[in-house]
């Protein structure tokens, strides 16, 4: 069994009585602190998964700073919710309750930590909407730590051919894309627009829409990330910094409709990936007839409404407004097999335990590039 340094397992493979874990020590603020907390144990129908890599999401920095309207995030919290580890125990009634998990075996814990399967959200398959939905790293211990607990039911299995740090950002941001651009009624041959093309989400949804759905992909995003974005599998991409007023605002929306095919017919979809209100209001200006423009990213603050959603525009063109929560688990399951087949890969940066504030500092700057993953192994 693989050991950890710090507070992981001894040579003789012996589960520690405590561990490192990275906590919100002042909620409302980008802060956080490494601490040593207790290893706990697994209840009937869970797990404990000794971590490797947990990915960094921007959801995870709304958490941390009380930035979305949920209730205040609770001092102490351990944040984290793309978390990959390897089972080292199982509950009282043993692996023979799980016939397809067994100890060692490399799995998945999600920004949905657990669901009831009862509600019907959960029977309709849309897990993140769970009416008793446990979110990973809200009042839920998160993946930002060493060890922790999970429902055997709900964990995701890694492919082996995914690397740990790779497979991490899929299990939020993977499936999160993947989920909105199936239900967005585009279909192969179609021109989509990814507003936040280079970001964490948004480098996903480029890849997997055109090398995973067969898309054509217009990216929007600060110049720096164009080369980027092209190397992803994007035909076109515009530098949002180069229309920075309402009328460049509408000049960008002719310049997207004059790149699609028939020329100037308009995307089929637009997946707003950045978490911004002004990335809202032009994306409906990118579609064409029937087009659907998907929320994915959650602007940070007060609620507002989505720009020129007017009535009339929308019926004269019967264009349509849709949310997408986190996708299923079947949906995360599709996503790693994806990336076992190198259709998709996650672009990330490794990080220590204790450099994360900093990562949060730079996501606040939109200065990250891909994603970042904690190495839990390093402090």
């Amino acid at each position: 069994m693989t050991s950890l340094p710090q507070n992981g397992h001894n040579h003789n493979g012996t589960i520690p009585s405590h561990h490192k874990a990275i906590v919100y020590d002042n909620p409302g603020h980008i802060s956080t602190a490494i601490t040593t907390i207790d290893t706990p144990k697994p209840g009937v129908g869970e797990i404990l998964v000794q971590l490797t890599h947990s990915g960094v999401c921007s959801s995870d920095h709304g958490i941390m700073t009380n930035s979305f309207g949920f209730p205040p995030t609770a001092e102490g919290q351990v944040g984290g919710h793309e978390g990959v580890g390897r089972i080292v125990a199982f509950g009282p009634a043993g692996a023979e309750d799980v016939k397809s998990l067994k100890e060692g075996d490399r799995v998945g814990i999600k920004w949905v930590a657990g669901i009831c399967g009862t509600c019907l959200p959960c029977l309709s398959g849309r897990d993140a909407l769970c009416q008793s939905v446990k979110i990973s790293g809200f009042y839920t211990p998160g993946t930002f730590q060493q060890y922790v607990l999970a429902p055997a039911s709900y964990v995701t299995p890694i492919p082996d051919e995914v690397p740990s740090e790779l497979a991490a950002p899929l299990l939020c941001g993977g499936v999160t894309v993947y989920a909105a651009l199936k239900k967005s009624g585009a279909q192969p041959g179609d021109f989509v627009v990814i507003p936040g093309a280079g970001g964490g989400l948004g480098h996903l949804a480029v890849q997997i829409a055109g090398r995973g759905m067969g898309f054509r992909v217009i990216g929007i995003d600060s110049g720096p990330k164009e080369a980027f974005v092209k190397s992803l599998g994007a035909e076109v991409f515009f530098d949002i910094n180069k229309y920075n007023t309402n009328e460049d605002w509408t000049k960008l929306a002719v310049d997207v409709k004059a790149a699609t095919r028939p020329r100037g017919t308009g995307a089929a979809a637009v997946i707003v990936c950045a978490g911004s209100n002004a990335a809202y209001a032009q994306a409906l200006q990118f579609l064409g007839f029937g087009g659907t423009l998907v929320c994915v990213g959650i602007p940070e603050g007060k609620g507002v409404p989505v720009g020129g959603a007017f009535p009339g525009a929308l019926i004269a063109q019967e264009l349509r407004i849709i949310g997408s929560a986190v996708g299923n688990r079947k949906e995360a399951i599709e996503v790693l097999e994806m990336a076992a087949r190198g259709v998709v890969k996650t672009h990330v940066t490794l990080e220590p335990m204790s450099k994360l504030t900093e990562v949060f500092e730079k996501m606040e700057r939109m200065e990250l590039q891909g994603r970042v993953v904690i190495d839990l192994a390093r402090e």
